[in-house]
């Protein structure tokens, strides 16, 4: 089967090798144009782009997936289905190209999470199960029909990043099978059940806010989950500290107020009830680090207040 292959980030990367090693034909891939990054502002090419050199698959950095020139040669490609994982909302009119539809990569058990950032707000949410679905894009966002879902148990301390590569490889896996099933006709697109929905919006600064007053297993879900991007973040006098890693404690106290300062018992932090102890935070313009090294050149000490609400 011929497949136009659409993503953009690391995310995607496993998917692409799995379609690439697969029986399928990859006719083309398309991903996002390079960007300025870093200090320097360098452009810098998306990790896709970087594994279809590599796998030496013909290549497409359109502006924007509107652009009719896409459109006319995708349409010429005449694939079967697209692939797509990762990647800006299609058009209606790129949507109608595939002879069979395209074929897309969500790491949610939709319709739970539905939106551009669903593994971290099921983190946030202390979810302790997730999944990887594959559906037939439409219009409406996430919402195309059901084609298969896989299961799978979140780690009592995972965070979004490690949550993430699991689900990339898995995600890869299905993506394939899916495909076949398209071909074969053994599967049957089923709709998506409006019951149990939920949104998984683009994250914003303020999402990764600590707020104090919050209870314990709420702070540590917040830190896992915006683990690596955005970092939680707390604020206190010396300015902003990100806070990449904790654990729970048995410890209580006000709500911000710092309960332990010190290398031998490490950084405590009540909550509104129970504590964390961080493990690696990341203080304004430094880099990351552990806690006791922060400690050792930061007047920080016991009875500091950090910040407690948005």
């Amino acid at each position: 089967m011929r497949v136009v292959f659409l993503g953009t980030p690391a995310f995607a990367v496993p998917s692409l090798v799995r379609l690439a090693a697969s029986q399928h034909e990859v006719a083309a891939v398309v991903t996002n144009p390079d960007r300025a990054a870093g200090r320097g502002r360098k452009l810098r090419p998306p990790p896709v782009k970087i594994a279809a050199i590599e796998l030496g698959l013909p290549l497409l950095q359109p502006e924007s997936p509107k652009d009719p020139g896409l459109i006319a040669r995708l349409t010429d490609l005449a694939p079967d289905a697209f692939a797509v994982i990762a990647f800006s909302l299609l058009p209606r009119r790129l949507l109608a190209v595939p002879r069979l539809g395209s074929v897309n990569v969500h790491p949610s058990l939709l319709p739970a999470y539905r939106g551009a950032a669903p593994i971290v707000w099921a983190l946030f949410d202390g979810c302790t199960d997730t999944g990887i679905s594959t559906f037939l894009l439409n219009a409406k966002m996430d919402a195309g029909d059901i084609l298969l879902q896989e299961h799978l148990r979140i780690g009592d301390t995972e965070t979004a990043g490690e949550l993430e590569a699991r689900l990339a490889v898995d995600g890869a896996d299905l993506l394939v099978r899916s495909l076949d099933g398209l071909r074969d006709g053994t599967i049957t697109p089923r709709a998506q059940s409006t019951e149990g929905a939920s949104r998984a919006p683009k994250l914003t600064r303020e999402d990764a806010r600590l707020d104090w007053t919050w209870l314990a297993a709420q702070v540590f879900n917040r830190i896992r989950g915006a683990n690596p991007m955005p970092g939680a973040f707390t604020t206190w006098a010396g300015g902003a500290l990100k806070v990449h890693r904790a654990e729970l404690t048995a410890d209580s106290g006000t709500p911000g107020v710092v309960l332990t300062a010190s290398e031998d018992e490490g950084l405590v932090v009540a909550c509104g009830r129970g504590a964390v102890r961080l493990l690696d935070v990341q203080p304004e313009g430094r880099p990351r680090m552990a806690a006791d090294a922060f400690l050792r050149g930061s007047p920080l000490t016991a009875g500091t207040l950090f910040g407690t609400g948005h």
